[in-house]
């Protein structure tokens, strides 16, 4: 049987005050100060007085840090703590607030619970020791300053009038942190945004802070937002893991062409005519002379895997990474600096490279490839400068090899086109930042550009065709069918059009057929410096020249997947940034005039592309346009947090 306890009774339940109503054999009857009523056991309650109690109305707990009675608690604490004994907490209430009525206990009870100056049970309360009492009241008096400085701060910030700070004193910056790190994606709460009243989103923290200049438009949070670190990799072999035999081709002219902005060259192309073969000549003059038309191309590509081994520091920092990042603010290589003058080709007076050597017939198919380690001596040019020597082909020998690697690059993408695959052009931009002030230029098309895509795209095909011959675990890369209209629309709108129906590529240690390219098998192999897919097909190259054990198929899916994570992250992240850096640029820029081009009907808007900025929008429009045609459009608005802009037609 339990206890018998007096009714209207004071007790604490889970901290809160009580009145006990009812008592029967096995549960007590108890009211809150709201009016709740409950039935609890008797080990869930405490009784601080035995009543009777009239109303909880004054058991808030106020007394417990002011003055009560005659005395005060903190001479209530030092009397106590000058004597050895306990007491309990009817000699507590009397000690400090001079009786032990409800009011009073639920008072000491509260002193007790606060625990800045007392400890114990109610049956047992001693003083805190002085040093722990002094530390404890130094820091609540910290925080009260503290919190009367936030909430003057938050007005502050409602009206966007933050305090500079004097030299050498805070300033309201101190308090803008969680508001930085929602912005820089580094948490998704912000107290001070909810305490504020805005959305606690990466956009609106950047917007804040954009408003109160706390940041300025040269920061870019995107990379943060993706978790991309901007500090370049660090890990490099200290002496090469392996002995690679290479061929010399330093006899080979040999071109690596690429944009003049372009600091870490992979991939060169060379050309010859086949053994015994006439090369490009007429159906009748080849007869005439006994020869037959062919031709091989060598695509000779960096090398890095010849000392990167699976598993290294290196490999599994680029794993990390995916690829490099490119944005305005600097190139972020997924492969340490130092590798550049080692591997990098046309840097020094010879290269090493891994060539994919194609024997290749005037149906532009692939009859056979060879891989392997070289030597080669490498000339770099522009796009523009390669496009001026085939314009004047027959004046020197690179023009004549460049018109003859132009030929054969036009015959693949006609097989390419014949066997299904989709050509999408839409315009292109470089954007740069040069101190504090951002360009952007669009991207001129080179007939060289084409040339060198279709080389790559030979390097792709021929590496995969090879790795599938040898039964080697290749990370290919596949696409699906797409559902593509029957009438496809010409030019910029077509692309459009054509874009919107691709679907996406698949990676895989299986082969397939991607419809996109038009190719029956197809892997990446000319960026190793760039691509982490492409390091791992050299690494599985390379373990099969030298009688190497290959990675199995798992071990290849395992890191394929993991390289192709980082990669979309670090392709997510040029994407912001690219818009980012766009805004920017505008951001100074209202009222300008731009012509677009009219893409597709939208509702009652049209979804257009901006050439000039590589930019796609959608504006309204008063009459409808027909795709293609060119419409002028006024800036009147730029929100660099959410990356948009509002256009108006002229």
């Amino acid at each position: 049987m339990a206890n018998m306890i007096n009714d209207n009774a004071l007790a604490v339940y889970k901290n809160k005050p009580a009145l006990v109503k009812e008592q029967t054999a096995d549960k007590i009857t108890i009211v809150l100060a709201d009016g709740e009523t409950l039935k609890v056991r008797e080990k869930d309650i405490e009784i601080i007085h035995p009543g009777p109690v009239a109303t909880l109305h004054d058991m808030k707990g106020g007394r417990a840090i002011g003055e009560a009675g005659g005395g005060t608690v903190r001479e209530a604490w030092e009397l106590l703590l000058a004597g050895t004994d306990t007491v309990c907490l009817e000699e507590l209430a009397e000690l400090a607030f001079g009786e032990y009525s409800p009011a009073a206990a639920w008072a000491g009870y509260s002193l007790l619970a606060d625990g800045l100056y007392f400890t114990g049970t109610i049956s047992a309360i001693r003083a805190k020791p002085q040093d722990e009492v002094e530390a404890g009241e130094k820091k609540r008096e910290e925080k009260r300053r503290s919190s009367g400085e936030r909430e003057q701060f938050l007005e502050r910030l409602k009206n966007r009038r933050l305090h500079s700070a004097p030299e050498g004193a805070a300033d309201d910056h101190r308090f803008m942190q969680d508001i930085e790190a929602l912005a820089y994606g580094k948490s998704a709460k912000s107290r001070t945004m909810k305490d504020i009243g805005l959305g606690e989103t990466p956009q609106e923290a950047h917007a804040l802070l954009l408003e109160c200049g706390v940041w300025t438009a040269m920061i870019n949070p995107h990379p943060s937002r993706f978790g991309i670190p901007l500090l370049p990799a660090k890990h490099v072999p200290d002496t090469p893991e392996y002995t690679v035999v290479r061929q010399d081709l330093t006899h080979l002219a040999a071109f690596a062409i690429d944009s003049p902005w372009s600091s870490d060259p992979d991939d060169a192309i060379s050309y010859e005519a086949a053994d015994g073969a006439a090369g490009f000549v007429d159906g009748a003059a080849g007869k005439a002379a006994g020869k037959a038309a062919g031709h091989v191309l060598y695509v000779h590509v960096a090398d890095p895997a010849a000392v990167i081994g699976p598993d290294s520091p290196a490999e599994k920092e680029a794993r990390d990474r995916g690829a490099t990042l490119y944005i305005p603010e600097g190139n972020f290589r997924m492969l340490a600096d130092e590798f550049l003058p080692l591997c990098a080709l046309g840097l020094g007076e010879t290269s090493p490279a891994l060539t994919f050597k194609m024997t290749i017939d005037d149906n532009g198919e692939i009859n056979r490839t060879d891989i392997f380690p070289s030597t080669i001596k490498v000339s770099r040019l522009t796009y523009k400068e390669a496009d001026n020597l085939l314009s004047d082909s027959s004046d020197s020998e690179a023009g004549t090899l460049l018109h003859k690697l132009s030929i054969l690059a036009e015959r693949s993408l006609r097989r390419r086109v014949d066997s299904g695959a989709v050509t999408i052009e839409m315009p292109e931009t470089h954007i740069s930042l040069n101190q504090g002030q951002v360009k952007i230029k669009p991207i001129e098309r080179y007939r060289s550009a084409g040339m060198v895509r279709e080389c790559m795209l030979y390097a792709g095909e021929g590496a995969g065709i090879w790795a599938m011959q040898h039964s080697l675990p290749f990370p290919y890369i596949s696409q699906e069918a797409g559902d593509i209209p029957d009438d496809i629309l010409p030019g910029m709108a077509g692309s459009y059009q054509l874009r919107r129906c691709m679907r996406p590529r698949t990676l895989s240690v299986k082969p397939g057929r991607h419809w996109g390219l038009g190719l029956d098998t197809y892997t990446q192999v000319t960026s190793p410096l760039r691509r982490y897919t492409d390091l791992l097909a050299h690494l599985q190259i390379h373990r099969f020249l030298r009688g190497e054990e290959p990675l199995c198929a798992d071990e290849v899916s395992i890191r394929m997947n993991a390289g192709e994570a980082a990669a979309l992250a670090v392709t997510q992240t040029e994407r912001a940034s690219r818009s980012h850096w766009t805004m920017v640029y505008l951001s100074d820029k209202k009222d300008s005039v731009w012509d677009a081009i009219a893409l597709e009907k939208k509702g009652n808007r049209w979804a257009v592309i901006i050439p000039g900025l590589a930019l796609e929008t959608q504006v309204p429009v008063q009459k409808d346009p027909a795709p293609n045609d060119v419409l002028t459009l006024i800036v009147k608005s730029v929100n660099i947090p959410n990356g948009d802009a509002v256009f108006i037609t002229h």
